[in-house]
């Protein structure tokens, strides 16, 4: 790791932000960052009091400048262009990674949420693989898959549109499913909200459901399931 900004101390408090350093003795995983909404110079200087007191970082939804910004300084940050997700240190090796969560992704359009889904799992220690382009749609292609698919410990099923993927799957696989709706969609999906609901009503039993475009939240949820046991 870089030398972190001199501007910003390590035991000088942020007018703006509290750093949660003790989330991972309390719930077994570290405080995120989501940073959209918050300035450039905010989230930057969230990340580098975080990694000034030692603490591996997972940053959501992160712009292109302060992405940069925090490469620039940090050796061991990453950046995912697709998902805007950024991650600086490690919280669990590669040698530590347990199950595997394997993301399906409806469609094309669908990969920046699956994408976020898929690497905040990978970030908190699940083994992970992503399986794109099997919507409904094209049905065949989903069941082409299905070998793969059966293989994980818990599914992201990841669809905009009306959000259909999820209920199919979970006809299909003895694990767990997570519904991950998108905001893909013509105007009658309403921003995603059609395949929120769609998700919600669904009759197949094993789905549970996050927000709108929540990979994050899929991806935390599933590595939890995932490293039960």
């Amino acid at each position: 790791m870089k030398e972190v900004n001199s501007e910003i101390p390590e035991k000088s408090p942020l007018e703006y932000a509290v750093i949660d350093s003790r989330r991972e003795e309390r719930t077994g995983y570290p405080e995120a960052v989501y940073c959209q909404g918050k300035t450039t110079e905010q989230a930057e200087g969230i990340i580098l009091r975080m990694r000034a007191q030692g603490l591996p970082v997972l940053a959501t939804r992160v712009q292109g400048e302060l992405a940069a910004r925090i490469c620039g300084r940090c050796d061991d940050a990453r950046y995912d262009e697709l998902s805007r997700l950024l991650t600086v240190g490690s919280f669990c090796g590669e040698e530590e990674r347990r199950g595997l969560v394997v993301v399906a992704a409806a469609g094309t359009s669908d990969l920046p949420a699956a994408r976020e889904a898929l690497l905040s799992a990978e970030f908190l220690g699940s083994h992970t693989m992503m399986i794109a382009d099997v919507g409904v749609a094209g049905i065949h292609r989903l069941f082409d898959r299905l070998p793969d698919i059966r293989r994980a410990r818990v599914v992201i099923a990841t669809a905009g549109m009306e959000g259909a993927l999820p209920g199919v799957v979970a006809g299909l696989v003895r694990s767990p499913v997570i519904a991950l709706p998108t905001s893909t969609g013509y105007g009658a999906s309403f921003g995603g909200l059609a395949a929120l609901l769609g998700m919600l009503t669904s009759c197949a039993p094993g789905i549970s459901v996050v927000n709108i475009d929540n990979g994050f939240g899929a991806g935390y949820q599933a590595n939890l399931i995932n490293r039960l046991n």
